[in-house]
Parts: C-alpha cells; structure tokens; sequence
C-alpha cells in the first residue's frame, strides 16, 4: 500500500505549554486509522496542525494523494488542504442548523465548483447546470448514508446521531481521499454507534477513502481500525495493530485501564 499521509516530527506549542511533541504518524492508502488517548493527550491539537487549523511549531505534512505526487501541506489554511482532499468533521457538531440537510451538503460541494463570480451574478447556463449537478450529487451522498428522506428538514430538527451522520455526508461532499473524524461517536447510543461502526467501513470500502479517527469509545476503535496510535501528554506513547495496543502496557496504565475489555 502506498503512504497517502506521512507527518514527521509534528510539534505544537502554545506558549509554554507542549501539546504535541514530536509525533510522527503515517496513512496507507485504504486504512482506517484510529488515534487514542486521556483527554488533554493532544490528539485534536494534532488533527488542527493536520487540517490547518495550527500551524505547528515544528515538524512537517506531506500528503500524497492516490495517484498524484507528493506535496508539503504544513501551514497551508484549511480550505486549501481541503481542496487537496483532506475533509474532517469536529468534537461539536458545527451544522448550519438552520439550512436543510440538502443545503449542508451542498456547502460542502462549494470546493469543487468551477463557476466563477461572472457566473454567480449573472446565472449564465453553464452554472445553472453546474447547480443542478450540485443538487443532485449531494442527493446521491445522502441516500449513500441514510439520510435522504430527511433532504429538506432543517438541520437542527434532526436526532443528535443523524446530525453526526450529516456532518459526515457534508465531509464526503468535499471529495477527500482522507477523511478525519474527531470524536464521531461522542454522545451516541449504542444503536447509533453500531450504526456509525457499519457506515464508516461502507464508506471506506465504496467510496475507496482512509480514514482517521479519534474516538474513545474502545469497542468501535478495536473493531475497525487496521492500526491504533496511542498518545499521552502530547507524547505518541504507541502504535500497532489493535491486538498489539490492547495489551501494551504503556497503554494500559495510561489509558485503558487494568481491566480493560474491548
């Protein structure tokens, strides 16, 4: 498989404080990755310097998408990394709640777009079918996860997990060949959970994207993930398939628990 994201070295600092010190991660092509710790390790300070939020302190990202070569995306916005394929979805849920379903995908569409400002302000045929075409592949990403009877409900009127689920379809919308998942079964119940378990590995198989994800729900973590990264006070503390992490005992004692039983 080849190596679609490679980040070396990644420090972040703010002020004295060391978030992330010196972690190194990479993504083959196809993987579901997850990335696990205590609250406070780091980990969503280190999807931000990822995604462009941060710009780290030190370290580098190189992203190599399928089929295309290698580019350094350290620093770069986060519209621009996301115009290179990388798409992500948040702790908290950050829907426009008082667009539609539909809307909310098609904002995510947005990127890829070709109708210039010519085209917005005066409408001209080739962006109405540009439109239309907007419409109907966000359609298409909601009956893929379920969501397409719900195409014209306000986003806020939606149950917590099909508004987790919508924050992905948005996500999917963007065409990323890597999609990053911050937490996506916080607050979930089982059902839901169990749910979000079948759609994330349908949609790394239909869809032929990697996945990287923080969770801390353990049983999903262990049941879909090819390889589990493990990170405490900022420090990558492990790494490996999840038999390997489950019984690590750095692991262990940071994080898991004596008992633990996935």
């Amino acid at each position: 498989m080849d190596t679609i994201l490679d980040a070396t070295q990644v420090t972040m600092d703010f002020g004295g404080l060391r978030a992330v010190n010196n972690v190194d991660m990479s993504i083959q092509e196809g993987e579901i990755v997850a990335l696990i710790g205590p609250n406070g390790a780091g980990k969503t300070t280190f999807f931000n310097v990822i995604t462009g939020v941060y710009k780290p302190t030190m370290g580098n990202v190189n992203i190599t998408p399928p089929g295309k070569t290698t580019q350094n995306i350290t620093g770069l916005k986060p519209n621009k990394i996301t115009e290179r394929g990388l798409a992500r979805t948040f702790q908290n849920i950050r829907l426009f709640q008082n667009m539609t379903v539909l809307e909310n995908v098609m904002i995510g569409r947005h990127c890829r777009m070709k109708a210039g400002i010519a085209g917005a302000l005066f409408h001209d045929r080739k962006t109405m079918e540009e439109e239309q075409r907007v419409v109907e592949e966000s359609y298409a990403i909601l009956e893929k996860i379920g969501l397409e009877h719900a195409v014209n409900e306000l986003a806020k009127n939606l149950p917590y997990g099909a508004q987790r689920r919508l924050e992905i379809a948005r996500a999917l919308a963007t065409e990323p060949f890597l999609l990053l998942l911050d937490e996506p079964a916080a607050g979930m119940n089982p059902q839901e959970t169990r749910d979000l378990d079948e759609m994330i590995l349908r949609i790394r198989k239909t869809e032929k994207i990697s996945i990287l994800l923080i969770e801390h729900d353990m049983s999903l973590v262990m049941s879909i993930s090819d390889r589990i990264y493990v990170m405490d006070y900022g420090l990558l503390i492990a790494s490996g398939l999840p038999k390997e992490v489950k019984s690590d005992p750095a692991v262990i004692k940071a994080y898991l628990g004596e008992e633990f039983d996935a």
